[in-house]
């Protein structure tokens, strides 16, 4: 991770600041675009996944939250100021602009890539604090700066993803979408989000790295659909898909349209002394733009709602719950011949492998399998103190070696037409320390905890949280992650609006039948070593003796199919029912994947050797 110089970036950023009279200029990623991840690190040379840069005329900030304070640390040149959200007496970065505007100084900002709920909240504390006002500049400095070296906007190409896959079709979606419209007595919603796009039409793309979506909005009503797209992007498969169910618009022509549908609005009669209001109001989400909301009149036509389509993309179908259990399989397998690879080169052969080498061996293996389409996000393979590091990212050439006497953790995953993954396994192939086995296990029984529980209909993943972390608070010790995230079908592999862990957003909305999530504590010294499991799971109805509230009871069925490490598990830490539970599931990975290795000695002795039974404690009951 190298360090990159800010200054001159800084200086003529300020200059343009100056010129649009704004004294603060906040820069927001917004959504899963790479473009904006690359103008934050082009700005600030933090190359992190989250952040929001905040700049005045004399200072710099980059907030960011735990996962990556690490990694912050060390990109981030003397220019800035590091704010940890999260830590106790840390200003969010929307506190720490609004102080800076004291003095009735101006705040900008670039309305395409912060919530309309965002600027509303950041107004009223930039006011509080004594500062003149938010603007929205529709221009985004950092771009104007930036200029003809920027990368341009991707142009790949997008398909139609087949029925087999995708388990519904795209006009009973939006049927579904418009009886939502008609109970809420709405006048439409324009869908902002890049995969509640793709999931509504059946369409992929490949504009956003491992992300299978495209740059487009769209927008229904109770009679029309409008995707908007450059056109030139399609494949000869998506219009006959879409038929003449769907009218194509082009890209940026969604902010003309959203001032037409503002200004189409049916009004009511107007009150003596008071302004006309319309009938109906146009949907937008939550995380919809600033933007948007400005075009379509702003909060007398807008109401801003969670987006009934990233709810309803939340809850697999039949179709897509099936496809998730048939490629864990498959992925599964991909993990165990890598790590019987990786682990004969390193200790039998003493190959010396760096962390990238190590990634790509695990992407050849992965790409022979079926329908694979590409990884769903750059791989973590991490040695020793590099596995400290929440999110890590090796880097071709400036990377480590691979310590077969520290811990080795991977968080990995990968695209696959009827699914995605996400796993994550630590692994020793050295002799690991005491501390060492006793946190790897107490994480483990984390995961098994949330894999156990069974919860009444109604309960979020914010209550569930603490399931995961009880074993390490007993012992003082923390992770500064979620425990879980919400994954996509063939889609982002983080998803919402659901996921397990403390952020709000999770105590709002309920885990149903069909959510597909993962389960994955940790814990990471800072220098030191880092330790991580991750299973997929899929919340489904589950099975009591009773039924107190007359009301249904959810568990859930994990679907990765990896061993756990058993050199790192100390299982007198373990209790009768998690050792049942490890023993089962291992038994589970072993039948389910042992016919990928035929042929192959190294693979299946690894294999058997990970999943042998532990043994069990007999109790005499009398």
């Amino acid at each position: 991770m190298e360090t990159v110089d800010t200054t001159e970036r800084l200086r003529t950023l300020r200059k343009l600041m100056k010129e649009h009279e704004v004294d603060v200029y906040n820069y927001v990623p917004h959504d899963v675009s790479v473009l904006l991840l690359i103008d934050l690190e082009f700005i600030s040379g933090f190359s992190g996944s989250a952040g929001t840069a905040v700049i005045t005329s004399e200072k710099a900030a980059l907030a960011t939250d735990g996962r990556y304070f690490n990694q912050a640390s060390k990109q981030l040149d003397s220019n800035w100021h590091l704010l940890k959200q999260g830590l106790e007496d840390v200003p969010s970065w929307q506190e720490w602009a609004a102080e800076q505007s004291d003095g009735h100084k101006t705040v900008g900002v670039d309305p395409t890539v912060i919530t309309a709920p965002e600027a509303r909240r950041l107004t009223d504390r930039i006011k509080k604090k004594g500062g003149a006002q938010l603007i929205g500049i529709k221009t985004n400095l950092v771009d104007i700066l930036w200029g003809d070296e920027r990368p341009p906007r991707p142009h790949e190409k997008v398909s139609a993803l087949d029925i087999k896959y995708a388990g519904k079709k795209f006009e009973e979606k939006l049927e579904d979408l418009r009886k939502e419209l008609d109970k809420k007595k709405s006048a439409g919603l324009i869908v902002s989000m890049l995969d509640e796009v793709a999931w509504l039409f059946n369409l992929r793309g490949k504009d956003i790295p491992y992300n299978p979506v495209f740059f487009s909005y769209a927008a229904v009503t109770p009679t029309t659909a409008t995707l908007y797209i450059d056109e030139s992007k399609l494949n000869t498969d998506v219009v006959p898909h879409l038929g003449d169910k769907v009218q194509i618009r082009p890209y940026d022509a969604v902010f003309k349209d959203a001032e037409s549908f503002g200004e189409s609005l049916e009004m009511e009669a107007p009150i003596e002394g008071k302004p006309p209001t319309p009938k109906q109001k146009f949907w937008i989400s939550t995380k919809a733009s600033w933007a948007l909301s400005l075009d379509l009149g702003g909060d007398e036509k807008v109401e801003e709602v969670r987006s009934p389509v990233g709810d309803a993309k939340a809850i697999k179908n039949a179709t897509e719950l099936e496809g998730m259990r048939a490629c864990h399989v498959r992925d599964g397998a991909s993990l165990s011949e890598y790590f019987a690879w990786l682990e004969e080169e390193l200790t039998n052969k003493g190959t010396r492998l760096d962390e990238v080498q190590g990634a790509d061996k695990l992407e050849e293996i992965r790409s022979k399998k079926d329908h694979f389409m590409g990884l769903s996000f750059d791989t973590i393979s991490s040695t020793g103190p590099d596995a400290a590091v929440i999110h890590y990212k090796p880097e071709r050439g400036n990377c480590s070696t691979i310590d077969p006497t520290a811990l080795y953790l991977c968080d990995s995953g990968a695209q696959y037409l009827d699914g995605t993954t996400d796993t994550t396994r630590t692994l020793h192939f050295g002799q690991p320390t005491d501390m060492e086995r006793k946190a790897y296990t107490l994480v483990l029984k984390g995961v098994i905890a949330i894999d156990r529980a069974v919860f009444p209909k109604g309960t979020s993943g914010f209550a569930l949280d603490t399931l995961a972390r009880q074993f390490l608070w007993q012992e003082g010790l923390d992770y500064r992650h979620g425990t879980g995230h919400g994954v996509g079908s063939y889609l982002n592999v983080h998803e919402g609006p659901i996921g397990i862990g403390t952020r709000v957003q999770y105590s709002e909305v309920p885990l149903s039948v069909g959510n597909v999530l993962s389960d994955e504590p940790g814990y990471y010294e800072d220098g030191k070593f880092g330790i991580r499991i991750e299973n997929m799971i899929m919340a489904q109805e589950a099975k009591t003796n009773h039924h107190f509230g007359d009301k249904p009871w959810l568990g859930f069925e994990h679907v990765t199919m990896v061993p756990m490490c058993r050199k790192l598990i100390n299982e007198k830490l373990l209790t009768q029912e998690e050792r049942t539970w490890l023993n089962e599931y291992h038994r589970e990975v072993y039948n389910k994947t042992k016919g990928f290795f035929e042929g192959d000695k190294r693979t299946m002795k690894w294999l058997e050797r990970e999943t042998s039974p532990i043994h069990v404690i007999e109790l005499n009951l009398i």
